[in-house]
């Protein structure tokens, strides 16, 4: 379900073969993204291109990897999301909690 990839230092992780982050996916999403912080200082970015909903405990763990990324000393950032799920971040007035980037390139470049 998830693909990763490492450019460098950065680790990019994506969804494969599946449109929606909902309540089905949580769990194993969680605990595979969260298990790469358990090395400190970890720089981890979730490309979300072809996802054209995420529901609220998709959000939720977004929310849960921040965390567990500052903890750790790591860096999350987000990038390649499509207009509808950007419109459900701000909506929820988290466009200001995460790095969201319009491209993986820009996303990349940020760590620099």
């Amino acid at each position: 379900m998830l693909k990763t990839e490492k450019i460098t230092n950065i680790l990019i992780v994506k969804f494969n073969g599946v449109d929606r982050f909902n309540a089905m996916l949580v769990d194993p999403v969680k605990h595979e993204i969260n298990a790469y912080f358990d090395k400190p200082n970890t720089r981890l970015i979730l490309d979300l291109d072809g996802i054209r909903f995420v529901d609220s405990s998709g959000f939720g763990v977004f929310l849960s990897i921040l965390k567990t990324a500052h903890q750790n000393q790591g860096q999350f950032k987000i990038c390649n999301v499509r207009p509808e799920v950007y419109d459900l971040f701000k909506l929820l007035q988290l466009d200001t909690v995460f790095a969201i980037y319009d491209s993986r390139e820009a996303c990349v470049e940020s760590f620099n």
